[in-house]
């Protein structure tokens, strides 16, 4: 079965639920797409119970904080966990990869920075580039980001499900051909189209539920995920998130909570979210 786990939600300013990131699954392949902005990652994990000896391949969109942070940490825990089998394949643009060396070259202990030459590759990536992860095949893609360099990727997953992901800005058209058709689209909707005066979308070069809803729509898409979204309307966002984008397009649309399963098949499923009081 071909799955997200979405381990966070949040833009990068949110404290009551976690910064974006997620794990996408097969049967036989997890890849963990970028990792929050501290040691947080190892909580939602936990949550989630997802080890991290079965974390093998970690796809970095770009160097902002919210996204980045918590890789230091995966990177860290690798290290120096005594049941790690195998290596962890760390993928990302330039910059992510200059981020990342620069950051555990000055913070991690040597005997783990000798643990992560054993245990860590990292694959610095070009834009268009196609590469194998497990039983996925990707390509990522330049967003062409004006504020950082940032990496999409579109994944061609078993049984022929296709899913891009479009990274935390606004799409450019330019992108067109590896996201138009797929089963599924990731997308960010900062906040409701409503209430852009609120929450200032447009300067801070975000998106809004409807403006994901039309793209959805004049990309021909088939499922849309809503992600990266601000958090002080958690209580109403799945409903008032999907109105809107739904105003546009007719397909199905997932508004998910962190810690939500989204089967990512044609007529996939979404499980409920699994809450820590419960553990």
């Amino acid at each position: 079965m071909n799955k997200i786990t979405m381990l966070g939600t949040g833009n990068a300013t949110v404290s009551h639920i976690y910064n974006t990131c997620f794990m996408l699954s097969t049967s036989t392949t997890q890849l963990l797409v970028d990792a929050g902005g501290g040691n947080g990652i190892l909580a939602q994990l936990r949550k989630a119970n997802i080890s991290i000896d079965s974390i093998h391949h970690l796809f970095v969109t770009h160097a902002h904080t919210d996204h980045i942070l918590g890789v230091i940490w995966i990177v860290r825990m690798v290290a120096q966990c005594k049941g790690y089998q195998g290596r962890l394949h760390v993928y990302g643009n330039d910059k992510v990869m200059s981020v990342v060396r620069t950051i555990i070259d000055m913070v991690l202990a040597k005997k783990q920075l000798d643990k992560v030459d054993e245990r860590v590759v990292f694959h610095q990536l070009t834009d268009g580039e196609e590469f194998d992860v497990g039983d996925m095949r990707l390509t990522c893609f330049d967003i062409h980001s004006n504020k950082e360099k940032q990496f999409g990727f579109r994944a061609l997953l078993p049984h022929s499900v296709s899913l891009a992901c479009l990274g935390d800005e606004p799409y450019n058209p330019i992108n067109r051909p590896y996201v138009e058709h797929v089963d599924w689209m990731m997308c960010e909707a900062f906040c409701l189209y409503a209430q852009r005066d609120t929450f200032k979308p447009y300067e801070k070069c975000h998106s809004t539920a409807l403006d994901a809803g039309k793209l959805a729509a004049q990309l021909d898409i088939k499922n849309l995920i809503l992600y990266h979204t601000e958090e002080k309307t958690i209580d109403t966002r799945k409903q008032t998130y999907t109105q809107e984008a739904a105003q546009f397009f007719k397909g199905r649309i997932v508004v998910p909570d962190d810690l939500e399963e989204i089967e990512i098949n044609v007529g996939g499923t979404v499980s409920e979210p699994y809450h820590a009081s419960s553990y």
